[in-house]
């Protein structure tokens, strides 16, 4: 199990953003992800988000054992990119996302899920690494 520690500043930011704290992803934000509602950055792992959603999702399954009252929990995707120490802060109005190896991402987004239809696949055609 991987650990995180979600500084309260987050977990204010947080409860105050979000209207269901039950199902909190975090999930790339890069083109990579099924969530990313960015076309392709080619720049695979220095994006993220938290994805709030009414209902679990099998694919970010994997939990991460926190320190606050909150749940979060990642993907095998996103795991690779996370690494020990990890952290989430709230630091001159951004969610930051670090951890020993430094900042991973300083400007963590949060979004509803999305689904991409064909025609916004077809709009980002060569968009997407």
């Amino acid at each position: 199990m991987m650990n995180i520690s979600i500084k309260p500043a987050a977990v204010d930011y947080l409860k105050a953003h979000t209207t269901n704290q039950t199902h909190l992803f975090l999930a790339l934000d890069d083109g990579s992800s099924k969530y990313s509602q960015l076309g392709g950055t080619c720049a695979i792992g220095n994006k993220f988000q938290i994805v709030e959603s009414p209902v679990a999702d099998a694919d970010y399954a994997i939990t991460l054992d926190t320190d606050s009252d909150l749940s979060l929990t990642t993907g095998e995707e996103e795991e690779m990119y996370l690494g020990h120490g990890l952290v989430l802060d709230f630091q001159q109005a951004s969610l930051v996302l670090r951890d020993d190896s430094g900042i991973l991402d300083g400007a963590v987004n949060i979004s509803q899920p999305v689904v991409l239809t064909a025609e916004m696949q077809a709009a980002m055609g060569d968009k997407i690494c």
